[in-house]
């Protein structure tokens, strides 16, 4: 599963960004770009427990356990640095990279 753990990590921060910082100067100006964010930062998060929840399922228990903990510390990490402009791209991005991860972790084992 050579996906699986960085999957969780950009959902997990990609999810995070989205969610914490409700501010007007941190979202995307531009109505569209605002719903693409929402609605990537929400399905980050409802990837992110379906991939837990699959890692549980399928994988050795110490691995969602790591992804868990890596999440939490990444996202950490990521609070405690301050908020900053660019975060929405970063948050879309991230998002988009960890949903190709996660594709590819299920698709890789058969699981679809």
């Amino acid at each position: 599963m050579d996906g699986y753990f960085p999957a969780l990590l950009a959902l997990s921060l990609a999810s995070l960004i989205e969610g914490r910082f409700s501010t007007p100067g941190l979202r995307p100006a531009h109505p569209a770009g605002e719903r693409a964010f929402w609605l990537l930062g929400k399905f980050s998060l409802v990837m992110w427990l379906m991939l837990v929840a699959w890692g549980f399922w399928k994988l050795p228990w110490w691995q969602p356990v790591a992804g868990i903990l890596g999440s939490l510390a990444a996202n950490a990490l990521l609070v405690q640095s301050g908020p900053r402009p660019w975060w929405p791209g970063l948050s879309m991005g991230l998002a988009m990279l960890g949903l190709f991860l996660a594709a590819r972790v299920w698709f890789a084992d058969g699981a679809f």
